[in-house]
């Protein structure tokens, strides 16, 4: 029998999940579903069972279309460490070291791998790109969605660091004193360059409310105030990925998440201000472009890394 294995993403506002066998996408399901909202609704108690039921009811769903997974890979937002413990989730702090792959292991009675999301959608843009660059072993990643997360894939293997806590690039304090995080700290990355930080800035700059797809084509349209706002998202971020290279010395970048989908309204800004900032000696050496935008590296690269992981 073919070993298959299950990736679920969870995001601010969708739960994906997808099964995978060594390159295919067998089956697939998705849930808008508001971990934030349903968790701030919950007692510090009821909130960790939720998630683990939520989860739990999509992985029987394709169990019966698919008897052959073998494990599962689990791509969630948050500060992970080696146990498989989520330390911190900044934006839903009824989880607090809370273990969350052992609780799944015991309720699906199957191997579970917990990754951070970004990491996870790292790696399966890494697989992805690797397809067509067979020689590619580092690539850093920025994820802008609810939030902004990071991933840096090291020959071959997510950098997690000693307490999982590596590449959260959306908590580097870009405007000190600025918007309140979160994670407890002010200034945040996160604050200016995710879909939430882009209706802050357009609130400011215009004073009117809009979700990221009309500021998107407000943008598109020639709306100056708009344009600003992907402009602040845009200075940030490019600073940010900048003073990575100078760290990481990493050639290749590559932009996901849900907001990546306006890459049209920001790209060619973002490249200028990564070569703003950069060292000049290096201004040449690094591949700045979008995801592939298919929404499935976060379940494919959770799915990746257990079948590598966990049955290595």
């Amino acid at each position: 029998m073919t070993k298959a294995f299950l990736g679920i993403d969870v995001g601010g506002t969708n739960l994906r999940f997808g099964v995978f066998d060594e390159d295919r996408l067998l089956a697939s399901y998705q849930i808008e579903w508001n971990l934030h909202q349903r968790c701030a609704e919950a007692s510090s108690e009821q909130a960790p069972q939720l998630v683990v039921e939520a989860l739990a009811s999509g992985y029987h769903r394709l169990r019966e279309q698919c008897p052959e997974i073998q494990g599962v890979g689990v791509a969630f937002p948050g500060f992970i460490n080696g146990q498989g413990v989520l330390l911190q989730s900044p934006n839903l702090p009824q989880l607090l070291h809370f273990p969350l792959e052992q609780a799944l292991q015991e309720t699906l009675q199957v191997p579970v791998l917990l990754e951070n999301d970004a990491n996870a959608a790292a790696f399966g843009t890494y697989i992805s790109e690797k397809a067509h660059d067979p020689h590619l072993q580092d690539l850093i990643y920025a994820g802008l969605g609810t939030g902004v997360g990071g991933g840096w894939i090291h020959q071959g293997r997510p950098w997690r660091g000693e307490n999982g806590a590596a590449m959260e690039i959306g908590h580097l304090i870009v405007v000190p004193g600025g918007r309140r995080c979160g994670c407890g700290n002010q200034g945040c990355l996160e604050q200016y360059a995710s879909a939430q930080g882009l209706v802050s800035s357009y609130l400011e700059i215009s004073g009117m409310a809009a979700d990221p797809k009309i500021i998107a084509q407000l943008a598109r349209d020639g709306n100056p105030q708009a344009q600003q706002a992907f402009g602040i998202l845009a200075e940030h971020l490019g600073q940010a990925l900048a003073h990575l290279t100078k760290v990481l010395d990493c050639r290749e970048i590559r932009v996901g998440g849900g907001l990546s989908q306006a890459w049209d309204c920001f790209g060619d800004t973002l490249q200028q201000k990564l070569q703003k900032y950069m060292i000049p000696a290096l201004s040449d050496t690094v591949q700045l472009m979008p995801g592939n935008g298919d929404d499935q590296a976060g379940i494919w690269g959770a799915a990746s890394l257990a079948r590598a992981l966990l049955f290595p």
